[in-house]
């Protein structure tokens, strides 16, 4: 393993049938950036699959994994958010767009990206994550209120 790889964060990838052509692109794309990518579904293309399974999938691995990062992909991007932030830990953002990215790490500590496959192109998306994967936590008063979030996790046992 390189010592570039070392320093990126693992990345955990996953999507329902709507966004499974788009996720391989997006996993070759990574790849070929040295991130280690994980794929965790849909690994078959089926008309039939349901997104809160890979929304969940990805969460999970995330927090467990405090070094990695989250994308997950499904038609609109809302269904698989909603999912994916049901998991303690889980701060999933739904992003159509660059600057969006950029403040939902920088101000909400955001460590799920979820794009949209029925509204956001190719290289749309390769612009978000190249953001979302350099931008860095602002602390400071964003601390705050994201450890409001935590609490309430804590506090309510959600």
């Amino acid at each position: 393993m390189s010592t570039k790889k070392n320093k990126l964060p693992t990345i955990y990838i996953g999507a329902d049938h709507t966004g499974f052509h788009l996720k391989k692109q997006l996993i070759d794309w990574l790849t070929k950036q040295d991130y280690l990518v994980h794929d965790l579904g849909n690994h078959v293309e089926d008309l039939a699959d349901d997104y809160p399974q890979y929304g969940f999938a990805v969460a999970e691995a995330v927090v467990q994994n405090k070094k990695a990062v989250g994308i997950i992909i499904c038609g609109t991007g809302v269904g698989i958010c909603i999912a994916a932030n049901k998991i303690k830990g889980a701060r999933a953002a739904l992003v159509y767009d660059p600057k969006i990215a950029d403040l939902a790490v920088r101000h909400d500590n955001a460590n799920i990206l979820t794009l949209a496959a029925r509204q956001t192109s190719f290289k749309k998306m390769q612009s978000i994550i190249n953001i979302f994967l350099n931008s860095k936590f602002e602390k400071g008063r964003h601390s705050r209120r994201v450890n409001q979030i935590i609490d309430y996790e804590t506090k309510s046992g959600i």
